[in-house]
């Protein structure tokens, strides 16, 4: 039985609509590979290997082009700026700027010369442009794809100056100020007799302090090799770095109490990582990311985040402790709940600027989200499993366990956020893991909770 004319033609017109819909994402997903295939060249240049020629070739040939008749374009994007380490030159020959659009196409930005720049002063689109690294912003260029050396380049030139999203602005702003918040309100439970348990219970502040700085980013490191993120995606393999060199937060110590643990414990060794996350934050996150493809760590901008987000508002907070206790029992409640609230905030809000990446399954599928969950529940069995091993006992256990799986993810998120650009993290990977990493370790905290009932028994004795 042969179906109606109108039918054919409208199963025929959908059938045609699938096939431009397939050719367009297709064509998207290889040009999204050739612009990743050049910012890797390019990369590598700056870093001293390839053809070091190249910088000098791209600004003189963006010079000579004519944008009269070019395409304007209108984007929300990032600036980068290239800069080889290891030649001596002329800026031509040494820098070059790079703009990459949310989507991931990349674009090498014409640079008028500098006396131009300053002649104009105010008025030139590239006024104080290097100051505005770091930052989303809102290009409108001028556009020419043309060939150099054989390879196809796409080249702009500004034709106002890249403004800052007000809502990017706003939510930078908003996390320092509620990690800043959180941080002093964590140093208000603190007094000196918390890092005085270091020497009162050793073993188990030992063991706690070797599975968070070793065992724990040992775990990530493997799972990235074995995973492929190392080669593929190494930003996400930093990513799952940095979330397992960050110190443990005030969501340990609201889970052990849930656990009925050792939360005296598990408070100190919140303390205790929480201080030397000043030295071994940057140390293994630049240790274990010393080789990845396309990563430097700004070290010193790690070290100048931690002490401006976590070591001065801690100290405050002591120190507000030790002249008003009384006022820092009463607001010790309302920044524990605001630590839970700013964790769900960055991760939420974060996520919904981000909404795309979930529709990015080749980087953000299966193997991705259970590589992540898998880092959660091996930091916790192993430090569950270590534990047992170095003869702590099962009260104590609890408190390490979690401390090990849980960490500061509010921290790790904010680092992400304010070292992603300079890095050249233009699809957000490292914030992305270190919030997705948020979302599962509470349900494996949780599990682990219910897990600790039958497999850490507390005995009369055990405490």
């Amino acid at each position: 039985m042969f179906m109606p004319m109108i039918q054919q033609k409208t199963i025929a017109k959908r059938l045609k609509s699938l096939l431009l819909s397939l050719m367009i994402f297709f064509t998207t997903l290889i040009q999204a590979s050739a612009d990743e295939d050049i910012y890797r060249d390019l990369s590598s240049i700056a870093r001293g290997t390839g053809d070091t020629s190249l910088f000098y070739t791209l600004n003189t040939a963006s010079r000579g082009l004519g944008w009269e008749n070019s395409d304007e374009l209108n984007f929300e994007g990032h600036l980068r700026l290239l800069q080889a380490e290891t030649i001596t030159g002329s800026h031509d020959e040494t820098t070059l700027y790079l703009i990459r659009n949310i989507n991931g196409d990349l674009h090498i930005l014409s640079m008028p010369p500098e006396e131009e720049i300053l002649k104009q002063g105010e008025a030139s689109p590239y006024f104080k442009l290097k100051e505005k690294m770091g930052n989303k912003l809102v290009f409108t260029v001028k556009q020419k794809k043309t060939v150099v050396n054989g390879e196809t380049y796409s080249f702009v030139a500004l034709q106002d100056q890249p403004a800052q999203l007000f809502l990017d602005r706003i939510f930078k702003i908003s996390i320092v100020i509620m990690l800043f918040s959180v941080m002093a309100g964590m140093g208000l439970t603190l007094t000196m007799n918390d890092f005085r348990l270091v020497f009162q219970k050793p073993k188990a502040i030992i063991t706690g302090a070797g599975l968070q700085w070793i065992v724990m980013p040992l775990i990530a490191v493997a799972l990235g090799y074995l995973m492929g993120f190392y080669q593929s995606y190494p930003f996400i393999f930093v990513g799952m770095v940095l979330i397992t060199v960050s110190p443990g937060g005030v969501t340990s110590n609201l889970m052990t109490y849930y656990a009925k643990g050792d939360l005296a414990l598990s408070i100190s060794l919140t303390s205790f990582s929480t201080v030397l996350s000043l030295f071994f934050t940057p140390f293994l996150l630049a240790l274990f990311c010393a080789n990845v493809p396309e990563v430097k760590i700004p070290v010193g901008l790690v070290v100048q985040t931690i002490i401006v987000l976590v070591i001065i508002p801690l100290t405050i907070g002591m120190s507000v402790r030790a002249r008003w206790p009384e006022f820092s029992k009463r607001a010790t409640p309302f920044f524990s709940l605001l630590g839970i609230l700013a964790l769900l905030f960055l991760i939420i809000a974060g996520l919904l600027a981000n909404l795309d990446m979930f529709t990015d399954t080749e980087r953000y599928g299966v193997k991705y989200y259970s590589m992540v969950f898998l880092l959660t529940l091996l930091g916790m069995g192993s430090g569950a499993v270590i534990s047992k091993i170095c003869g702590v006992n099962n009260y104590q256990t609890r408190a390490v366990s979690l401390e090990t799986g849980l960490r500061n993810a509010s921290l790790a998120m904010t680092i992400a956020l304010l070292i992603q650009d300079y890095m050249g993290d233009f699809f957000s990977s490292m914030f992305f893991t270190s919030a997705i990493f948020g979302l599962w370790m509470y349900v494996v905290g949780f599990l682990s909770i219910v897990a600790f009932k039958r497999l850490l028994p507390l005995r009369d004795g055990a405490i």
